[in-house]
């Protein structure tokens, strides 16, 4: 038997055997069985905002013109296969705790892969982190949650610390002598990713530290503690100790920490990395979380051994303080999920669209065309509700706008995050078993998507604030009810609905409670309707509002019944071919 001679040939292809025939196909570099055809690689090399008439049309509508040459930038730099490949890489190359450095000095450090640095330097370039806090011109809310949404396309663990810095920035403007120290660092849209003392750092990224593991959400069950160092009080200095289950992102420059102080109320500590003294604090890293998605970004447990702190805000009013800065990180859940939904979609589509099975591509059969057409609207009405909520921040002065941010912000979180969990889900299963495999996008995405659905509160502490809010102010829920139903005036099966929740508030509060899922539920998906009826063309809010508003709707995806809807339409729409 002759040994096998190759020729060179193209990067990918298979090596041809020359003259020395086929019988030496078996030789050093392995069986030769076929050619591959029929595979589809994943969606690369695209801008998402450029592939996304909906949300071009959500931008231009809250008048964010002035902000879009530079979203626009940013989406194609996300969207380069390099990109893409450092999100693939930081989520398999993932951070690692170094306690001491060469000589027992403890240091508590945790380190990245350089791509996790690129990701955050290039957010905070693309000035997202303090725009809308910042910024007075108008849609600028719009215009960082649309740039959140394409962040998080492509990669959402480094929104972690992006999310919590943002929503520390409106409870720091409380405290005078704290707000003039770093508002300078907080706003700048350069990247510092050096350990060291805040005074010293150009830019600082802040975190949030809560979770107790007897308590989970029920945070008035804390025990860490905080004495005062000296007469105590607002701004003064105290001393914590005490452990954290969760600790996010525990390389952040500063946490925001729920301690109690000694009259047992809990308090709200700005919480350094390093004292005023350049000494670094008693803030020890236990070990990091080894968690199902979100592997990109360290998550950890920490001891306080006489951590230095100050008090924010007054003794005993930690837990609201904290709370304003939850209903912020609330929103950014949204966002992040409907950003998942709508990278499932997209490769999805791709694929199918590229795949054949049965003589036909994936995209021409009729059942996975309900499938895609299902996502392709839930994926729409969750991107218009989020640009919605965010108008709602810009606006909060306005009494009806608050209504959305309070009322209708943790239905969102509820429901949105709730769906992006079944419906990555139901992506992957668009690629079959190359949508499972363990290093494609699409189980990244399956893996990321309930960390929002638990972060900042679960499914049942949304759906207890949206009850909470209703009984605080039945009148503005009904307000809310009322500008639904003014949208989908002409909608009749939408307007019983709109009538049945009205009659929700007759329910005695004993059995009110546990409703609370139906509630939520039930609101987002009629606020849905609404804006698509509002903004959407018809054979987006006609599919929307007569799925989702039948009975027999929700058990799985792709039950939308076809006859009645304009699937090229709504394909086309979702991503032009």
């Amino acid at each position: 038997m002759s040994p096998m001679d190759t020729t060179p040939t193209a990067p990918g292809a298979p090596d041809v055997p020359t003259a020395a025939g086929p019988a030496a196909a078996a030789g050093a570099t392995g069986w030769r069985t076929h050619e591959v055809t029929n595979q589809v690689d994943e969606l690369a090399g695209h801008s998402p905002l450029a592939i996304d008439p909906a949300l071009r049309e959500a931008l231009a509508r809250a008048g964010a013109d002035a902000f879009v040459p530079g979203l626009a930038e940013y989406a194609i730099w996300l969207g380069r296969p390099e990109t893409q490949a450092i999100a693939e890489r930081i989520n398999r190359v993932t951070p690692t705790l170094e306690s001491f450095d060469k000589r027992g000095r403890r240091i508590d450090r945790v380190e990245f892969d350089p791509g996790w640095h690129a990701l955050l330097a290039a957010y905070r370039r693309a000035d997202l982190v303090a725009m809308p806090l910042r910024d007075e011109r108008p849609g600028r809310w719009a215009a960082w949650a649309a740039g959140f949404y394409l962040h998080g396309q492509i990669e959402a663990g480094t929104l972690c610390p992006a999310t919590m810095t943002q929503a520390s920035i409106p409870v720091l403007r409380r405290e005078p002598a704290l707000w003039e120290a770093l508002r300078e660092q907080l706003f700048s849209t350069a990247y510092d990713g050096r350990d060291l003392p805040l005074a010293q750092k150009r830019s600082i990224w802040l975190g949030m530290g809560m979770t107790e593991k007897q308590g989970g959400s029920d945070v008035r069950a804390n025990t860490t503690r905080a004495e005062p160092a000296g007469a105590g009080g607002r701004g003064a200095e105290y001393r914590l100790t005490g452990h954290k289950w969760f600790f996010s992102a525990p390389m952040c420059d500063a946490h925001l920490v729920v301690a109690k102080t000694p009259d047992g109320a809990p308090g709200c500590f700005f919480v350094p990395r390093w004292r005023p003294d350049g000494t670094k604090n008693a803030v020890h890293i236990q070990r990091l979380k080894d968690k199902v998605g979100n592997r990109s970004n360290s998550s950890s447990e920490v001891e306080f051994q006489d951590a230095y702190g100050v008090l924010m805000g007054e003794e005993g009013r930690g837990i609201p303080t904290i709370i304003e800065m939850a209903t912020h990180t609330r929103l950014n859940c949204v966002v992040g999920s409907a950003a998942m939904l709508r990278q499932a979609l997209a490769q999805a589509l791709h694929y199918a669209r590229h795949r054949s099975a049965f003589g036909k591509r994936l995209v021409e059969q009729p059942l996975m065309r309900a499938v895609l057409a299902d996502l392709a609207l839930e994926s729409e009405a969750a991107m218009q509700l989020s640009l919605r909520l965010a108008q709602a921040f810009e606006h909060q002065d306005d009494p009806r706008e608050r209504t959305w941010m309070r009322l209708v912000t943790p239905a969102a979180k509820f429901w949105v995050c709730k769906r992006a969990v079944e419906l990555t889900g139901e992506a992957m299963e668009v690629l079959g078993g190359n949508g499972y495999i363990d290093d494609a996008i699409m189980g990244r995405l399956y893996r990321e998507a309930p960390v929002n659905s638990i972060w900042e509160g679960s499914g049942n502490v949304m759906c207890l604030d949206v009850m909470r809010a209703v009984a605080r102010d039945p009148q503005a829920f009904l307000a809310l009810l009322d500008e639904i139903g003014q949208a989908l005036a002409e909608d009749r099966a939408a307007r019983a609905e709109v009538d049945a929740l009205r009659a929700l508030l007759a329910t005695p509060p004993e059995q009110l409670e546990a409703l609370g899922r139906r509630l939520a539920s039930r609101l987002v998906v009629l606020a849905q309707a609404a804006l698509l009826r509002r903004h959407a063309p018809a054979f987006v809010a006609d599919a929307f509002i007569a799925s989702r508003l039948d009975p027999q709707w929700g058990a799985v995806a792709g039950t939308l019944d076809t006859r009645a809807v304009d699937v090229e339409a709504l394909l086309h729409r979702a991503f032009p071919a």
